[in-house]
């Protein structure tokens, strides 16, 4: 994620950021510049970005109280931003546990939205297309016992409102034992399952993604109740990325997919930050971020990785030196960095 500033004055400011804290200056995003803008405001309640004198913008319908902070062009009919646009179902917000939770998902997925208009990807509303459009339904678990499975089918990402609340988040990543299981990794994953149908299973990669992710055709069920029972192969990490990974190749690609984008938005952070790493000890491997070029646009796997591995060995040994569990507790086997560099190759083929 690039950082951002305040064209009013200068400060730095959060993506999710709606005011300035130094100057009080509104912000709002700019989804077609990928831009946040500080505005202002103008007589009929609408905005002008500083970031684009001479255009006119009107807050998203989700903003206010439920905290979007993405614009929608004068010129558009509806009312929504080109986030929020792809929602088909929202949780019952009369609940009052609902509205923090929705709160986190949206953040959540404009951080995820806001990756693949960079990386150029296909994204258009079920609503715009329905036979190969993307469609989010943000859902709970019923008074009946009937539980809302976070998941895709046919370009419905569902993700269980659930995710977003922290008790909750905790006791499901221990049960399943997926002690990486965050709400921004949930719609990582679950797009990659969207785009597996649109760039893979579409194109003409099917061939090339069989040979380094397995044959997808064999029994999705049994494998993921196999994965469960008996919990993932004793050498799963020498070929995939996750335990979970190793269930099957579709959930193979979708891990690999949700780590590329960890990876290339991490590396832009850092790079925005012009963050490099130099270890004291002479064998250590340093980083120079910006030698990377754009992060988003990666020349090879193996020059992502180059930059990755020493940043994430220095993040991590932060983490532990405040007591805490690694950013990135996991390894990069030659595998898995083919299977990097094929989603790489896919995307760049965007």
């Amino acid at each position: 994620m690039r950082l951002f500033t305040c064209q009013s004055c200068g400060n730095a400011v959060y993506f999710e950021n709606t005011r300035c804290e130094r100057c009080g200056a509104a912000l709002g995003f700019l989804p077609d510049r990928l831009q946040l803008s500080a505005l202002r405001v103008l007589d009929d309640g609408t905005f002008e970005p500083f970031a684009a004198p001479g255009t006119q913008w009107r807050a998203c319908g989700h903003a206010g109280a439920h905290g979007c902070n993405w614009l929608v062009p004068e010129a558009s009919n509806g009312p929504w931003c080109a986030a929020d646009a792809l929602n088909r179902t929202i949780p019952d917000l009369s609940l009052a546990e609902n509205v923090e939770r929705w709160q986190v998902l949206e953040r959540a997925k404009r951080r995820l939205v806001y990756s693949l208009l960079r990386l150029g990807l296909p994204l258009v509303s079920k609503a715009v297309d329905a036979a190969h459009g993307l469609a989010f339904d943000f859902l709970a678990d019923q008074p009946d016992g009937t539980t809302a499975l976070t998941g895709h089918v046919d370009g419905v990402v569902t993700i269980n409102v659930a995710e977003a609340d922290p008790v909750e988040g905790l006791r499901r990543r221990e049960q399943l034992d997926e002690l990486y299981r965050t709400v921004l990794g949930h719609f990582r994953h679950e797009i990659a399952h969207y785009y597996w149908e649109r760039l893979v299973e579409a194109g003409d990669r099917l061939d090339a993604c069989r040979a380094l992710f397995g044959d997808e055709r064999c029994d999705y069920q049994a494998a993921i109740q196999r994965h469960y029972a008996e919990g993932p192969p004793s050498d799963w990490q020498d070929r995939h990325i996750s335990p979970y990974a190793a269930a099957h190749p579709w959930e193979d690609w979708a891990e690999t997919f949700a780590h590329y984008l960890h990876i290339i938005d991490t590396l832009d952070t850092a790079q925005s930050f012009g963050i490099s790493v130099d270890p004291a000890a002479p064998a250590a491997p340093g980083v120079d971020t910006e030698r990377l070029g754009d992060a988003y646009a990666p020349r090879s796997a193996k020059a992502l990785v180059e930059a990755w591995l020493p940043l994430s060995f220095a993040v991590n040994s932060l983490n532990r030196s405040m007591g805490l569990g690694d950013l990135y507790p996991f390894v990069l086997t030659a595998p898995v960095i083919a299977k990097l560099d094929f989603v790489r190759s896919i995307v760049r083929a965007r």
